[in-house]
């Protein structure tokens, strides 16, 4: 098998979710059909497919969809592929703010795919949202999201980039609840990532400059702008950046609350309260 030799993880399972994306069926009926043969048009695609991931292209931009928090969200090249260590911030989200049918106000700075602002809209009602990116054709993929998830029309998705003077003001703050997976990669470790990392993904979604904290330093200067008295900010953080995240952010008049583990044990997400 092509994805065993090329030392892919999971080869069987991931073969299986390309045979039943080449074949247009789901798992369940590709199972159903057995040991049918496979169609000279569907054995051609898969064989596509397959080359595609054996040259490390992470499996949710082939098949163009990830599961997030139990619902199915659309990827691209575009965005970060949404992962399950950063389901941590909405178990903090929903630990902080006890009241899910509060009217609150929340933005999500680098949206992306929209993972991170349209579950919390999901999970708290009767909120709505700012979700801003630098990238057009990430927000373009976010609002695929928004109406398939049924929160259109709680969710303003705005062009914008925080490494350009006055991004905080345009974007009608401040919120209840600021949220955010900002790049926390230091440049110069990118490279040296997993392949489906370094080489697929957003480039700009990953490169948090020279120490890992550029993105951090840029929000939390202002959190005037972004953060209600006695709001709440929460942002995913790489390993072993709390202290200095916790200094940048008690500079900024915030108040470093509490941290929260991964399922790895990881301290991922910090809440701090301005």
């Amino acid at each position: 098998m092509a994805l065993t030799a090329a030392g892919i993880d999971n080869a069987r399972f991931e073969a299986r979710l390309l045979l039943a994306e080449a074949a247009g069926l789901s798992v369940a009926q590709l199972i159903a059909h057995g040991t049918d043969a496979a169609p000279p048009a569907v054995a051609a695609t898969l064989r596509g497919l397959a080359a595609r991931r054996v040259g490390r292209e992470p499996m949710a931009y082939i098949l163009g969809e990830r599961e997030f928090w139990g619902l199915p969200f659309k990827v691209s090249p575009a965005v970060l592929v949404p992962r399950p260590d950063s389901e941590t911030l909405i178990e903090a989200a929903l630990a902080l703010l006890a009241d899910r049918t509060k009217p609150w106000r929340m933005v999500d700075l680098g949206t992306g795919s929209g993972c991170l602002l349209l579950t919390l809209l999901r999970e708290f009602p009767n909120a709505s949202g700012v979700g801003m990116d630098a990238s057009a054709d990430a927000l373009a993929v976010a609002q695929a999201n928004a109406g398939a998830l049924g929160v259109a029309g709680r969710a303003e998705l705005v062009l914008g980039d925080w490494r350009q003077p006055g991004w905080a003001e345009r974007l009608g703050g401040p919120f209840d609840l600021v949220v955010s997976n900002p790049p926390y990669i230091e440049v110069g470790a990118i490279d040296g990532l997993m392949a489906e990392v370094s080489r697929f993904e957003p480039r700009l979604a990953l490169d948090g400059g020279p120490d890992g904290l550029v993105a951090y330093r840029t929000i939390a200067a202002e959190a005037a702008n972004l953060v209600t008295k006695g709001g709440r900010l929460l942002v995913e953080i790489g390993q072993g950046q709390m202290p200095e995240i916790t200094s940048i952010f008690a500079s900024a008049g915030l108040a470093v609350e509490a941290s929260f583990k991964d399922l790895g044990g990881i301290p991922r997400v910090m809440s701090a309260k301005y």
